[in-house]
């Protein structure tokens, strides 16, 4: 699987993203878990050690491309060998890659973010399950750091700004050279919910993660939820999220 979780700031994509991506390492499926949302959150959710650094200069070369210079990878440095070197380990086995947090003036990190898109996009599509979390907005998925997946979640609450956000989307979607777009409804509380997400952002709902107290907990622990209660029930409709994008998957190849 190659999925992208997107959404409104808040909306909890994070810790969706994170939780699946444990859960299917859990299962001994190769995971690598992506994280290009300049805020921080990804690694939280998967129990990883937080870095700020991204891909090092090391693994970098300069080129000169389109009249302007472009970092990639090193000759001779394959994606595969890449992720083996630079991306952390993590609980489950899953490997964790981030771009490179900005620390300081505007594009000091540019090299490293050139060379994480290349990565990505060497990787082949039968070695890693990539998981994906996504900056806030509209343009990510279709165009920006969001162009590995073959499926973007767009995480949706039941609340006004995050159906607009999930709107706009899925309007965008309908007009991009788009992978699936799938929505999941996140912090439902009432029986009509996952209803309201389908028909106010038209997207196919494909999970319903519950208002789960223990969520909140565990951020402000700064733990992972699997690693908080593994039986809570946020990481149980998880656990279901992910049983079906497996199978969703089986039927797409």
């Amino acid at each position: 699987m190659r999925l992208a979780f997107v959404g409104k700031g808040g909306a909890g994509k994070s810790s969706i993203a994170g939780t699946l991506a444990r859960l299917l390492g859990g299962s001994g499926e190769p995971v690598l878990a992506l994280d290009s949302d300049p805020m921080p959150g990804l690694a939280f959710s998967l129990g990883v050690e937080r870095d700020d650094a991204g891909i090092p200069d090391e693994a970098l070369e300069e080129i000169f491309e389109n009249g302007r210079t472009m970092y990639r990878l090193r000759s001779g440095l394959t994606s595969e060998e890449a992720v083996t070197r630079y991306a952390a380990m993590g609980p489950d086995g899953i490997r964790f890659l981030q771009l490179g947090k900005a620390r300081g003036a505007r594009g000091e990190n540019a090299r490293s973010q050139q060379a994480f898109l290349h990565l990505v996009k060497g990787l082949p599509h039968d070695s890693w399950h990539l998981v994906g979390d996504l900056p806030g907005g509209t343009r990510q998925p279709f165009f920006g750091w969001g162009r590995y997946a073959r499926t973007v979640v767009v995480v949706v609450e039941p609340t006004p700004a995050s159906l607009l956000s999930a709107r706009r989307l899925a309007r965008l979607a309908d007009t991009a050279p788009a992978p699936r777009v799938v929505a999941v409804a996140n912090k439902t509380r009432a029986a009509g919910d996952v209803a309201l997400v389908a028909r106010k952002s038209g997207l196919t709902v494909v999970g319903d993660i519950p208002f789960d107290p223990g969520l909140a907990t565990a951020d402000r622990l700064g733990t992972a939820p699997v690693d908080h209660d593994d039986q809570s029930p946020a990481v149980g409709a998880v656990n279901d999220l992910l049983a079906t994008l497996l199978k969703e998957e089986e039927v797409r190849t």
